[in-house]
């Protein structure tokens, strides 16, 4: 791979006028939601005009209930219910880890072809949105499987070593806690490239100014679930996201095998 010594113009993260549906009926629809979206008004961003919560109604034309939540730079697949009783049923399916999700990351450094991380986790508080809850409560349980798919060397001095090295993992959270794999990834010190809380500030600027991929390298690609009121099985998949794709693209990776790995369900 070709690096050039000047930074690339690094582009915005976009948020389209609408947002891909993945799957609906009468009582829930399925979207793809962009990174850099928060999926409901927060404190947190008091600035924020867009939500994924408010652009999903306004897109079918009636009211919808999140049944769970992506953080705001994480990218991928997000279920809503049309009405109350479907966010009853999916919610406990939920509680009960029934509601299976799979991530694509891309990590520092090499990680081991596959594990599983069981490491309990202090609840992670915002200062404002959970200012009034509990501050002493014991660490949560926490279990995250992972699995390389490809490894990649750069030829470019990140830090102290003379080149970049990144794995290209699928995870698969077992509990499902605030920041989990975000927060394990880094327990590992194999940090999610463009976490900003947790991650490698040189790492993460390396590759959005050399290259050119902005925010989280973070992605909900696969969901299962059963369906609230028929029990049918829904196994979905959403569409390869640009910046990851691009990224391929630019390290020269296997997109064949890589395609048919992160579509490939992966019981953990």
């Amino acid at each position: 791979m070709n690096l050039s010594s000047e930074p690339m113009s690094c582009p915005e993260l976009h948020i389209p006028e609408q947002l891909p549906l993945l799957y609906q009926d009468e009582c829930m629809v399925v979207v793809d939601k962009p990174a850099g979206l928060l999926v409901h008004r927060s404190m947190i961003d008091r600035h924020e005009t867009r939500f994924a919560m408010q652009m999903v109604r306004d897109q079918i034309g009636q009211h919808v209930f999140p049944v769970h939540r992506l953080d705001k730079p994480t990218a991928g697949i997000l279920v809503f219910a049309l009405n109350s009783e479907t966010a009853r049923l999916l919610s406990e399916q939920l509680a009960q880890h029934l509601m299976e999700k799979r991530y694509l990351a891309v990590v520092r450094g090499y990680i081991a072809e596959q594990g599983i991380v069981d490491h309990p986790l202090q609840e992670k508080l915002d200062k404002i949105a959970d200012k009034k809850a509990r501050q002493d409560k014991p660490a949560q349980e926490a279990i995250s499987a992972f699995r390389c798919l490809q490894q990649v060397e750069l030829p470019h001095s990140v830090g102290k070593y003379p080149t970049a090295r990144y794995s290209l993992v699928l995870l698969g959270p077992q509990t499902g806690r605030k920041h989990q794999l975000r927060r394990h990834m880094s327990h590992l010190r194999h940090p999610i490239v463009g976490d900003v809380n947790y991650g490698d500030n040189k790492h993460n600027r390396f590759l959005r100014e050399s290259c050119n991929f902005p925010g989280l390298a973070l992605w909900s690609h696969q969901i299962k679930f059963s369906h609230p009121h028929s029990g049918e099985q829904i196994t979905l998949n959403c569409s390869l996201s640009d910046r990851f794709e691009k990224l391929w693209t630019q390290w020269g990776l296997d997109e064949t095998t890589i395609n048919h790995l992160w579509r490939t369900w992966w019981p953990v």
